[in-house]
């Protein structure tokens, strides 16, 4: 009796990209890389995804996508906009780290195929945006913030402490004094927005 054959899905040619990615290096995230690691035609993945860069889109959103619920809930939660804010950046930063702690050669290659996928780099960061606009709002109507726009205010935090969360500063992160650089910047940050 043959072997029942899974159906080709989208989230599995993503899963399959993932693996090659990981065993092979981002150069290898080519749909027909990944048609050869699926046992399927080139053709096959082409009608689930139509370039390699929509393939590599997929995977650098899957990826953000994995650590976004925490951030969401943090968002979500009531109380202090100051103590939310802090702890939804202090989730980001540790969400990061963590990933490249526990799957370095996984996470060297997000940090090459981010930089060409733009369109889910890009979802991603609005993401951030919105979220961190989101509990500044809240803030500016408890009056904890000063009257800020909070969309822009999210964008110069979020570029404020991208030395602690952004992928390309990885290397900084093993810095004995990085957490209290980033306790530092922080005040600083705070000292600007707080209405007290």
């Amino acid at each position: 009796m043959a072997p029942l054959e899974v159906p080709l899905s989208l989230d599995r040619i993503v899963s399959t990209a993932e693996d090659v990615i990981r065993r092979f290096g981002p150069e290898k995230a080519t749909v027909v890389d990944v048609a050869r690691a699926l046992g399927v035609s080139h053709a096959a993945v082409y009608r689930h995804v139509a370039t390699k860069a929509e393939l590599r889109d997929l995977v650098v959103s899957r990826w953000t996508e994995e650590k976004m619920g925490p951030l969401r809930a943090i968002v979500a939660r009531s109380g202090s906009a100051s103590k939310r804010l802090r702890q939804f950046f202090d989730a980001l930063i540790a969400a990061k780290r963590q990933r490249a702690a526990d799957d370095p050669e996984l996470f060297a290659a997000y940090r090459t195929l981010a930089a060409s996928a733009q369109s889910a780099v890009t979802a991603h960061v609005d993401e951030l945006v919105q979220l961190t606009a989101t509990i500044i709002r809240a803030g500016v109507k408890e009056r904890t913030f000063h009257r800020v726009d909070p969309p822009a205010a999210a964008r110069a935090i979020l570029s404020a402490t991208s030395r602690f969360h952004h992928p390309s500063h990885a290397a900084e992160w093993s810095d004995p004094d990085i957490d209290k650089t980033y306790d530092d910047v922080w005040q600083i940050l705070m000292n600007g927005l707080r209405a007290d």
